[in-house]
């Protein structure tokens, strides 16, 4: 179900123009932190266990009526879509390819908790075939707390979404005036405002009061260029992140084979080594054919395949971090299992 939200809200003087002319944006919602309602505006810590129901994508659009000065706004219905598993994320990817399809759609916007935001993000990225601009966009204070950045943010993402600029860049997130490409992007801070950054690659751009505006673009495969097709996959295989590191063994990563992993990302130390897992991963790819992807736990930097920890069969991330190594693994999985090919996919996205 669609909810039309341009007749029902309230206006505001500023906000007294001909609708006629701005463009569409559909709200998606998901659960998180910008939904959350607590009556105690200093509740920034327990507000998901005091009990307050969720405010709605309609509810949130309306207490923003600032939005109508930017574009006209739909919302999809009342209730909150899951993005926990790889089965929800498919189904929400499908749903936002559907809307963009509509041709009065100018962009989609998805509420989403910052926790594991880029890791959605990212799965949207590979997997979303339209260059219309799919927005995440979050909080890290609930809506109804004092100085929430929950308010900003969405109107951000919706005039984001709304602009013609943001076409052809992918899936973005928008959070504190910023603008970030889904495949850089990660939370860096547990509690700042300021905690999604892209490290050393820098932001994409500004959503400033003035208007929106890019400085640069993304140039890893994306979206329309994307090779993967969700209508094409039933079932996604069973990947697992291991953390290395000083004095780690091997018997996690036994673990995780032995319960059905047909992947493995390994969060290295320094520029991707495996530690002492090493040689048992090697065995292991020999013997079961898992697929082992070296990845660093640092939080920058590329890991090369050729290498000091290389060995036969791994595959190096680049610069994709471990949690979005295993998005990309995982879909890369459901064509083929040779590591070069793999290696190929993790070179170009």
């Amino acid at each position: 179900m669609v909810l039309a939200m341009t007749a029902a809200m309230p206006a505001v003087s500023s906000a007294q123009q001909d609708q006629a002319g701005l463009r569409r944006v559909h709200i998606l919602t998901g659960a998180g932190t910008i939904p959350r309602n607590p009556t105690n505006r200093l509740e920034y810590l327990r507000y998901a266990t005091t009990g307050e129901p969720r405010l709605t994508g309609k509810q949130m659009i309306e207490r923003i009526p600032e939005v109508l000065k930017f574009a006209r706004v739909t919302v999809e219905s009342d209730e909150f879509i899951p993005f926990d598993k790889p089965q929800e994320l498919k189904e929400l990817s499908l749903r936002i390819s559907a809307r963009l399809a509509d041709p009065d759609i100018a962009g989609v916007v998805f509420t989403h908790g910052t926790n594991t935001i880029e890791e959605t993000a990212y799965f949207m990225n590979l997997t979303v075939r339209h260059d219309k601009p799919v927005v995440i966009v979050g909080a890290q204070r609930p809506f109804s707390t004092l100085s929430s950045d929950g308010p900003l943010n969405l109107l951000n993402a919706i005039r984001v979404a709304a602009d013609p600029v943001s076409r052809g860049k992918g899936t973005l997130v928008v959070l504190n005036d910023e603008i970030n490409a889904a495949r850089d992007v990660t939370k860096a801070n547990t509690y700042r405002l300021e905690t999604f950054q892209s490290r050393e690659l820098g932001i994409l751009g500004y959503a400033d009061p003035d208007k929106i505006v890019f400085y640069r673009t993304p140039t890893r495969r994306h979206t329309t260029q994307s090779q993967f097709d969700l209508a094409q996959i039933a079932d996604f295989p069973k990947v697992s992140i291991l953390y290395s590191h000083a004095g780690d063994d091997v018997d996690l990563a036994k673990a995780a084979v032995a319960a059905g992993a047909k992947g493995l990302v390994i969060a290295g130390t320094g520029a991707g080594h495996t530690q002492n897992a090493r040689k048992t991963l090697k065995e292991l790819h020999d013997t079961t054919g898992v697929v082992v992807v070296r990845s660093a736990r640092v939080g920058a930097g590329r890991v090369v395949r050729d290498d000091n920890w290389q060995e036969p069969g791994f595959v190096a991330a680049d610069n994709l971090s471990p949690q979005k190594a295993r998005i990309l693994l995982q879909l890369a999985l459901t064509k083929t299992a040779k590591p070069d090919e793999i290696q190929q996919m993790f070179d170009e996205y």
